[in-house]
């Protein structure tokens, strides 16, 4: 039985992942593929020793070990960052060695450049664990949808972030408490901010549109917002209203143009989405021919994502078997075939929207507000209005129709430079479900 080589760079979480895999799952790999997964090199610069059943791996410090291994087919790597990442990708290609990495931050940053050095030297770059841990969502658009115009791409794609917001739906327990707790048990960094500012999530929708629609996406397309602002207060008010708060990526393709935003937004809590709870992840996609498709699972973890490189590893085993390299195009569409397409600006987007405004207990501040609004094409389809104090002021909570954002911007900073207001307005745009 044919052997491929692989060596992996970083032994973290992942990587151990990984190797553990490549070890408990050769003897099915080998039946579903024909070869045999032979984990040959480690380099790694905290490790001195490697679990017992590794016993035939050899452990360096240097990468530099596993790029001059001859007999290394495809090298792994799991270190993260974008910076001597980036170099090691680029030294693995030179050397001529396929790449297989789970790093979203630097395939969002520098994924054409490294695409196109391995285009140069015919080898092949696998990220399935980029994006969505353990779910197959590339593969899904690489294959599963090829013959599909991909019409939107919408989901939950942090799992750090859907925790937090769970745990604040289901319990009332505030923003910094359950962020806390989230890095007590692991689920989130000690600093947070990718995964709560929507960052991350930000890096996973420039890989999923660049494939989607065939166009080189950048970091600074997306309009990202996170969800720091977010209190138990708003979300009960979104109950009341029949929704849950989601940190979603949404983009929409429009032809010419496309939207790229990450938000947090009301979901109605009848959608599939609304009900994807604790550190899963969802990804929905529509396209042309197949309509709806969910794609659900963990979004992060040793194993799940371990799973994904592995996946990796084995399509590019096979290819380099077959003597079938590039076969499917990393990107999805061939690279001659990418065009150039505008981003929707966000000042264009239209929906519906929940403000909650913090004011002064007076009579006649409701009107003012709804004066406004109304004057700038804001129509108001509910309002709440409870005598319940928060931190000084009383909040009004509007839901409104289907408006323009360039309008709701104007309307907000004549409302809050108004002296009936005492703090920012809190501003979540609403999922409309087209199911109704």
């Amino acid at each position: 039985m044919k052997e491929i080589q692989v060596g992996i760079i970083g032994f973290g979480t992942v990587g151990r992942g990984t190797a553990e895999v490549i070890y408990k799952q050769a003897e099915r790999i080998a039946k579903r593929s024909g070869l045999k997964i032979v984990l040959k090199r480690v380099a790694d610069i905290v490790s001195d020793t490697l679990p017992a059943h590794f016993g035939n791996v050899i452990l360096a410090k240097d990468a530099n070990d596993i790029f001059n291994d001859p007999d290394i087919d495809i090298v792994v790597e799991l270190i993260g960052g974008t910076t001597i990442a980036k170099t090691f990708i680029l030294q693995a290609i030179e050397k001529g060695k396929h790449v297989v990495t789970a790093n979203k931050a630097l395939l969002s940053i520098h994924g054409t450049e490294i695409f196109a050095a391995a285009a140069a030297k015919n080898v092949e770059v696998g990220f399935e664990a980029s994006v969505g841990g353990g779910i197959p969502l590339i593969k899904a658009l690489k294959e599963g949808l090829v013959a599909n115009r991909i019409e939107s791409i919408m989901g939950i794609m942090n799992g750090t972030g859907n925790y937090i917001l769970t745990q604040m739906t289901d319990y009332g327990t505030p923003f910094a408490e359950v962020l806390k707790d989230a890095q007590e048990k692991g689920f989130a960094e000690a600093d947070p901010t990718y995964d709560v500012e929507g960052i991350d999530t930000a890096h996973k929708l420039v890989i999923l549109m660049t494939m989607a629609y065939g166009m080189h996406m950048r970091l600074e397309d997306v309009s990202c917002e996170g969800i720091t602002a977010i209190q138990p207060i708003d979300i009960e008010f979104a109950k009341e209203f029949g929704y849950r708060i989601k940190l979603l990526a949404i983009s929409r393709n429009h032809g010419d143009t496309v939207e790229a935003r990450v938000h947090p937004t009301l979901v109605p809590e009848k959608h599939l989405l609304a009900n994807i709870n604790g550190a899963y992840n969802a990804i929905h996609f529509t396209g042309d021919m197949v309509e709806d498709v969910l794609l659900y699972g963990k979004g992060a973890g040793m194993m799940p994502t371990g799973s994904a490189v592995v996946a990796d590893i084995v399509d590019i085993a096979r290819n380099i078997d077959r003597q079938a390299i590039n076969r499917v195009p990393s990107l999805s569409y061939l690279p001659d075939q990418f065009t150039s397409r505008g981003i929707t600006p966000m000042e264009s987007i239209r929906c519906p929207y929940y403000f909650r405004f913090s004011t002064v207990d007076k009579p006649g501040v409701l009107s003012k507000i709804a004066g406004v609004l109304g004057n700038n094409g804001i129509s108001i389809e509910s309002v709440i209005q409870k005598a319940r104090k928060q931190k000084g002021s009383v909040p009004i909570v509007m839901r409104t129709y289907e408006a323009c954002e360039a309008d709701v911007t104007k309307a907000l900073a004549e409302i809050e430079n108004m002296d009936i207001t005492i703090a920012d307005t809190v501003k979540i745009r609403i999922l409309v479900d087209e199911e109704e």
